[in-house]
């Protein structure tokens, strides 16, 4: 047997430092790979295998681990366009006034639309603008079903910082001169938040989890079929 032989059934084992999932979380670790491929040639003319023989041997963990090789060049090319990507999706956003974000949702925008005719038929449910009057009485009476004995619902109001009690004070004092609320002396309370919008100002938000906890979940009724 010539050297050449020799030198070419000699295995070759490549020490390669991989990320792993442990117990406490992803670890990079050392791994010996015997024989690994190393031309293109070599990785192309490996056995294939099926996806779902893959899931089935994943599942059943007889394949304990998976190696991407990817090309480090392309990858970096790769992550900074779309690092390029999101910023300029961000800046754009950012960009665009509260008004010209309504224009584009305009109804002009929607005559394209399949559902533009159903939606001009019930335009009054969302107006452009709050109006600053209870709406017509339709008849309508919304009702929350509450389980059977059910108690008081009543969790007290927590702090809250000082932009916050003023934004939720004018937004129900505005109300107030509407008319669409007044003031309320129910045994039955939840506090009352604010959270911060992503273009700025507050929306108002109530913790009904007591309330939510103690109602009858709505059920559908199935139809009689002959």
């Amino acid at each position: 047997m010539s050297a050449g032989q020799t030198q070419r059934l000699e295995t070759t084992v490549e020490t390669l430092s991989v990320l792993a999932r442990t117990d406490t979380g992803l670890q990079y670790r050392k791994m010996a790979l015997e024989s690994p491929p190393t031309l293109a040639s070599e990785l192309t003319s490996l056995p294939a295998m099926s996806w779902k023989r893959f899931a089935r041997d994943l599942h059943d963990g007889r394949i304990e681990q998976i190696c991407i090789l990817s090309d480090v060049e392309r990858m970096k090319s790769e992550a900074e366009e779309l690092k390029q990507l999101v910023t300029e999706g961000a800046d754009a956003l950012s960009a665009k006034s509260k008004k010209e974000r309504f224009n584009e949702q305009s109804w002009a925008s929607l005559k394209s639309s399949l559902l533009y005719e159903v939606l001009r038929e019930y335009k009054d449910v969302l107006p452009d603008d709050i109006p600053a009057e209870l709406p017509q009485d339709k008849g309508v009476q919304h009702e929350i079903d509450l389980v059977p004995g059910t108690k008081y619902c009543v969790t007290r109001q927590w702090p809250l910082p000082r932009e916050q009690v003023k934004a939720i004070d004018d937004f129900f004092e505005s109300r107030r001169k509407a008319g669409q609320v007044r003031e309320s002396k129910s045994p039955r309370s939840a506090p009352t938040f604010c959270v911060k919008k992503a273009q700025g100002g507050w929306r108002i938000v109530h913790a009904y989890n007591k309330r939510n906890d103690a109602t009858v979940p709505a059920q559908t009724p199935i139809p009689e079929t002959m």
